[in-house]
């Protein structure tokens, strides 16, 4: 789900053996020649050697191959009604459609093995997107119920539909150990993670709180889930998000970084600043978490009275008891979808950093500095 905005090569070493006999991190050096070298940006110590990958338009979740050489994402430009998902390679620059290009697409990801991938799509309903129909009133993503999720190969062929609920199934993820998948919801109402086999089999519930909770990403060891989950600050902000839920609609101003057992058991919040947080991933070693927050930008806008202060979102690290936030990123707007690449050692993520015109989302590449 998406939020607001000559190739010079450096070494992509696979460091770490797989945890399956599928998913294989490259033995040998990767060059990575997609896109150009940028500046890097004053105050981002971790990140070093930062390239721009796209260079256009809205560009957004951009998640690695298991091997690390491909991005899976998903793109609108100026030609386009709306989202469709892509894969980039990142020897080449070459970028591929691998969706129908019809309907409205999101939250992509490659399937355990790389012979799949699987992202959510509205084109069974129609060619034409659903249209987006925001109340106005705040900070809002659409919930389209037209949303099933499919499978396909990398190059779009071979296309399968795994869901068929009246409701929305969205925000697909995958273990990268047994090859899991795990997504969001509403077949039971509310906003829920559910998890289920790669063929669509065995789908269980894994959450059962009132209030959103999505976009989980499990961990390397796949023992456990980080996602977000809506906070409301009191009852009537809670009765209020579930009459925009049936309109389709969720306001993620009030939105905390949570994590649990990959069964749903253990939840515990992680962060409580108040703020929109989303996008979480797990750092190496599963002991600490990046995600993107406007919680700094919100006590910048308390100060000033700049409300504009409140849409600049930046990259943060977290221990998973909540201890210890460290700020990564520091543009003035807005950075978001941070995923490490399978050996740790590159960090992909979107900005609105260098666009083009005002509103272009880009990704961009960076090694991380420990």
């Amino acid at each position: 789900m998406k939020s607001p905005l000559v190739a010079v090569s450096f070494a992509l070493m696979g460091a770490v053996s797989a945890q399956t006999s599928e998913g294989v991190v490259p033995k040998k050096p990767f060059a990575v020649g997609a896109g150009k070298p940028v500046e890097s940006l004053p105050n981002e110590p971790h990140l070093r050697n930062v390239r721009q990958l796209t260079f256009d338009g809205e560009n957004a979740e951009g998640y690695w191959s298991n091997d690390g050489t491909k991005l899976i994402l998903q793109r609108r430009s100026a030609d386009m009604p709306a989202d469709q998902i892509y894969v980039l390679d990142m020897a080449t620059g070459d970028m591929k459609l691998v969706s129908t290009g019809k309907g409205r697409t999101t939250c992509s990801y490659f399937l355990q093995g790389d012979t799949r991938i699987v992202f959510a799509s509205t084109h069974h309903h129609g060619d034409a997107p659903p249209v987006v129909k925001m109340t106005g009133r705040g900070y809002q993503w659409a919930i389209h119920q037209e949303y099933d999720l499919f499978v396909a190969k990398p190059d779009g062929s071979e296309l399968k539909q795994l869901t068929a609920n009246a409701g929305y199934d969205a925000e697909a993820t995958v273990c990268p150990v047994t090859g899991a998948i795990v997504f969001t919801s509403t077949r039971d109402g509310d906003l829920e993670l559910y998890t289920m086999e790669a063929d669509g089999s065995n789908v269980a519930r894994i959450t059962k709180r009132p209030g959103y909770d999505g976009g989980a990403f499990f961990s390397h060891d796949g023992k456990k889930l980080v996602l977000r989950s809506a906070f409301p600050k009191d009852e009537k902000q809670a009765a209020d998000d579930a009459q925009l839920l049936s309109q389709q609609l969720v306001r993620p101003s009030n939105m905390e970084i949570t994590v649990c057992n990959r069964d749903g058991s253990g939840f515990k919040q992680v962060t409580r600043n108040g703020a929109a947080n989303f996008a979480p991933f797990w750092l190496p070693g599963d002991k600490k978490i990046i995600f993107s927050s406007n919680f700094r930008g919100i006590e910048a806008m308390t100060k000033t009275g700049d409300h504009k202060q409140a849409r600049n979102f930046d990259l943060f690290v977290v221990d998973e008891d909540g201890q210890h936030v460290e700020q990564i990123t520091d543009s003035p707007m807005f950075d978001g979808f941070p995923m490490f690449s399978p050996d740790g050692r590159y960090l992909v993520f979107a900005s609105n950093r260098y666009g083009a015109k005002e509103g272009d989302t880009n990704l961009f590449v960076a090694e991380w500095m420990q």
